[in-house]
């Protein structure tokens, strides 16, 4: 393939501009937030994200590199099809119930990071271990989309892999550095602008191709492949299921999601932009279902691509850059690459500052040093941002199965972290006990469940599995989503069974170690003070938000013991008179 001097240059003036958007951004907003206030201003925005720009950058989160070549992947790919392609319905559906549920009770408390509630009510330790899989979440995420940018743009204009993705990770790494969430913010609105321009141009160019058959035929019908449609066998139903959950719940627990909704101006924005998004990740989907779609119904031994086809080729994740390559004119190809790159970059920085986030304040901040001054907090942040996007460079680079650990990362968020988010805001009385029994039993049901893509055998065999053609174990049962709610109920009963145990005398209070039940003033729950003392979450900033709830609501999402830390205010007196 010989090296394209116009698509090269595309890429370079695309990449400009964005590192243009993201420093003008930056500087724009230099001086947000008070003094003493401008590492929770790098976090969540200063709080005055608005409708536009917020609708924007949560539909750019989940709309990144994984998602678009995702879709088009399992569309095209024979026996699967559309009816695999479960990420659009089931993101949308994570955005819906994230903003129905989850969005209110989080950004109506004033949290600045996800981590922040687990911390107030089960104490440093315990928001340490949620740290880590959060944090393994969204750098092997990070490190994924980098790895399927390079490779994507060697596709189309033929450069070294490693370039390519050293200098997508410098650029991403640059903005997010020197503008944290405003640049980001503002880069995403550019970003989300291109993808969708760039892949609804290339879509007419590939649909008319000569080599290209009637996608309404080959859906339904048999032409070069299976039609695209797709089936769910019935031996299958359970796999399709504890996926479509994995996505649907699994996809409200992470940091990028939760700093949206945390950096909107009050509570009820913040489930409004959860439902633009949602309608976004849809409408974003649909040029990748049809390039999945063409691809499926093109006869490639009449393209300059030849024979085999790509998935004989096994390079059926890289459908969408081909199609753009070999079905489309060259200055289309070019500008459809531009999309692709930008719906990476999009998630990638995203994923950096989430991780630089929970590091700066949940570990470094609230766990080793409460009276670290705001300059401090910036700076951590700051030399984290660099190495956390180093760290994902060099996995893109290094690891032969970046996608298998966050495949495994990812499970880990939905077993874990998502019934832990249940419990702290949703049920009253679970404590640090239980929270991690109910992590050690969601890791072990998931680890002994085995991973085929990091050829991880199973020390469970649970009904219906198989061993496919490379001696590889597949378990068809739902064993994720038995793992989670294990996870669940784990935490419920023994929370109240230790509970029970020490308030009726049963055991002694020296045996309450973790100082979760008898210890009122324990040291362990310092962080309540420090998460809603008002240099953290100004209380003034929930006046949009009406506080009156239901008696049920209030005792529930209402920690009274750590607001009686705090001097009084009138703030807080009509928050307890409610």
């Amino acid at each position: 393939m010989a090296f394209h001097v116009e698509g090269l240059v595309a890429i370079v003036v695309f990449y400009l501009a964005i590192l243009a958007v993201g420093i003008w951004a930056a500087w724009k907003t230099k001086n947000t937030g008070s003094e003493g206030d401008r590492s929770e201003a790098i976090i969540v925005g200063g709080r005055d994200i608005g409708l536009l720009v917020g609708g924007f950058t949560m539909t750019a989160t989940w709309v990144g590199g994984g998602y678009i070549n995702g879709t088009a992947e399992a569309v095209y790919v024979p026996d699967y099809g559309l009816a695999w392609a479960q990420a659009p319905i089931g993101y949308s559906l994570s955005l819906i119930l994230g903003g129905l549920f989850f969005a209110k009770p989080m950004r109506s408390k004033g949290y600045v990071t996800m981590l922040d509630p687990f911390q107030q009510l089960y104490g440093k330790r315990m928001g340490g271990l949620l740290f880590i899989p959060a944090i393994m979440g969204e750098m092997f995420w990070a490190a994924a989309i980098f790895s399927a940018l390079g490779a994507t743009i060697s596709v189309i204009i033929d450069i070294n892999v490693n370039i390519s993705v050293i200098i997508s990770a410098l650029i991403a790494t640059m903005y997010t550095l020197v503008g944290g969430l405003y640049s980001v913010a503002y880069t995403d609105v550019v970003q989300l602008f291109c993808i969708f321009l760039g892949l609804w141009i290339s879509v007419p160019f590939a649909m008319s191709h000569p080599a290209v058959a009637d996608i309404g035929l080959t859906a339904v019908h048999q032409v070069y492949q299976a039609p695209w449609l797709g089936s769910i066998n019935s031996l299958d139903i359970y796999t399709w299921l504890d996926n479509f959950f994995l996505l649907t719940l699994g996809g409200i627990p992470w940091q990028a999601y939760f700093q949206r909704v945390l950096s909107s101006s009050s509570a009820t924005y913040a489930q409004v932009l959860s439902f633009l998004a949602a309608f976004g990740c849809l409408v974003m989907a649909i040029p990748a279902v049809l390039i999945g779609a063409i691809g499926a119904s093109t006869a490639w031994n009449q393209t300059d691509y030849g024979v085999p086809d790509p998935k004989s080729k096994k390079e059926a994740d890289m459908i969408l850059p081909i199609v753009l390559q070999y079905l489309c004119p060259v200055y289309v190809s070019f500008f459809g690459l531009g999309a692709v790159s930008a719906a990476v970059m999009s998630s990638a920085d995203s994923s950096i500052l989430s991780a630089s986030s929970m590091f700066a304040r949940n570990i470094y901040q609230l766990s080793f040093r409460q009276n670290a001054s705001d300059r401090e907090i910036v700076w951590v942040m700051r030399i984290t941002v660099l190495l956390f996007g180093a760290s994902a460079t060099a996995m893109a680079l290094l690891a032969s199965s970046v996608y298998g650990l966050w495949y495994l990362s990812s499970d880990l968020v939905y077993i874990i972290i998502f019934p832990q988010l249940l419990c702290v805001l949703f049920i009253k009385g679970t404590n640090t006990y239980g929270a991690i029994a109910g992590y050690l039993f969601g890791l072990v049901l998931r680890i002994t469940g085995g991973e085929p893509y990091l050829y991880l055998q199973p020390l469970i065999y649970y009904p219906g599995w198989y061993q496919d053609d490379n001696n590889i174990y597949i378990q068809r049962f739902p064993f994720k989503t038995l793992a989670m709610l294990t996870s669940f109920v784990t935490n419920v009963l023994v929370s109240y069974l230790a509970k029970y145990l020490f308030e009726s005398g049963t055991l002694p209070p020296k045996l309450d170690f973790l100082d979760a039940v008898v210890a009122r003033y324990s040291r362990e729950h310092m962080d309540k003070a420090t998460l809603v003392k008002s240099d953290n979450i100004v209380l003034n900033e929930l006046a949009p938000v009406n506080p009156r709830h239901s008696l049920t609501l209030s005792s529930t999402f209402t920690n009274k013991e750590a607001f009686n830390y705090v001097d009084s205010s009138p703030e807080l007196s009509n928050t307890e008179d409610n």
